[in-house]
């Protein structure tokens, strides 16, 4: 009795321990070693978002991934063998894996195969709160599931049969991808009740300029929101904390505008997600003016400016009047060069005064160092935005 539930305790400790990972990348001749890196560094990041440790990193320098799986064979034996050792329960990909790779790596691996798209779906799964953003998630997963069917059971090679099941011969897998196409109208037919309800939303907001907070994920949107509504808008240090978006009104200076927080943009979004996640994005689609935000602490700030940018630029928001806000001026950190080195400067030799002469401060009236969880430069920041709105709302309603 006391062996069984010494069992059952053992059962219940081992449930809550935490998933542990094996990440994996691949180099092209053109990439280096920092850039593989850093994007590997971000993969880490979303595991960790998702509740999961990071055991250890294998990269692969290839040109193409292997069409069986993904990485040679060699690696794929070097990475079976260190699962063995350490136990891990997952292996995480940096990039979107075909169904037959997933499949073949799992079978050589022995453990559960993620890709990017599918951890970044399951994280936007877990942080989805309200029915809008939950109906979002939840076609998205569908939508990258349904390709994927045939490796999913083991059951779908078998021919229905039995009493009753003696029909034209349909095979499960067709009956599985016809529930899932089901699900998938459904859902799209509720999304599409949600797109009008938040379109006449839109409408019904009067003649108020709207500005909408962009910029990569976790680079402080939400906080700056918080910073200028003086609301209590969820904010947190991991990836996606914002899904749904939230408006408030705003007065600076007498100025009235709305102002939206809006979802973060990371490298390679799902195009599922950006698909679902239409009548949310919206928002950026119909604001008047941008606060591109961007941490000038992460190394590499202006990739992640690139991707934003790209975006916007496939969501035909890119000409909208923008204002490029660069945030966490305060704890940006930066390498000072003695006197006698001769070896080029690079942005990491820059002190924010010599950052702020860079291109980044030739840029005008269109961009702005603050901090802001430091308060730095916030009046100078608020300034600048009062001044935009309270500009293209005269040129708009100039009777007004």
């Amino acid at each position: 009795m006391r062996e069984g539930v010494s069992k059952r305790k053992q059962l219940i400790d081992t449930a809550k321990l935490p998933e542990t990972a094996v990440l994996v990348g691949i180099m092209s001749r053109q990439q280096e070693e920092q850039e593989v890196k850093d994007y590997l560094d971000e993969l880490e990041f979303l595991a960790s978002t998702a509740g999961v440790i990071t055991l250890k990193r294998f990269v692969q320098r290839m040109e193409k991934p292997d069409v069986r799986t993904f990485v040679g064979s060699g690696k794929v034996l070097e990475i079976k063998a260190y699962i063995a050792e350490k136990k891990a329960t997952l292996l995480i990909f940096d990039d979107e894996l075909s169904p037959s790779q997933i499949r073949n790596l799992e079978k050589e691996t022995g453990v559960r195969v993620l890709d990017r798209t599918n951890l970044i779906l399951d994280i936007f799964a877990a942080r989805a709160k309200t029915a809008h953003a939950k109906t979002q998630v939840e076609l998205a997963q569908y939508q990258y599931l349904l390709p994927r069917l045939t490796g999913l059971w083991t059951h779908l090679e078998r021919q229905q049969g039995g009493i009753g099941m003696r029909g034209p011969g349909e095979k499960e897998i067709e009956t599985d991808r016809r529930i899932v196409r089901d699900r998938i109208s459904l859902l799209k037919e509720d999304l599409q009740k949600i797109d009008r309800q938040m379109a006449s939303q839109r409408k019904n907001r009067g003649e108020l300029i709207r500005v909408a907070l962009v910029g990569y994920t976790n680079v402080g949107k939400s906080t700056i929101m918080n910073l200028l509504s003086k609301s209590e808008v969820f904010a947190e240090n991991k990836l996606f904390a914002t899904l749904d978006t939230t408006v408030r009104k705003v007065v600076i200076e007498s100025v009235p505008f709305l102002l939206s927080d809006t979802v973060g943009f990371i490298r390679k979004l799902p195009t599922h997600l950006v698909e679902s996640f239409k009548s949310t994005l919206d928002e950026v689609r119909e604001a008047d003016i941008l606060l591109h935000v961007a941490d000038i602490s992460h190394p590499n700030f202006e990739d992640q400016i690139h991707v934003v940018n790209q975006t916007l630029t496939d969501l035909k928001a890119h000409d909208k009047p923008t204002i490029l806000v660069f945030n966490k001026i305060d704890v940006y950190t930066f390498e000072e060069k003695e006197e006698d080195d001769l070896t080029p400067g690079t942005k990491k030799n820059l002190s924010p005064e010599q950052l702020k002469k860079s291109w980044m401060g030739k840029m005008g009236t269109s961009c702005i160092f603050i901090s802001a969880t430091g308060k730095e430069n916030v009046n100078g920041f608020k300034e600048m935005l009062s001044d935009m709105v309270k500009d293209l709302h005269t040129k708009r309603y100039p009777y007004l």
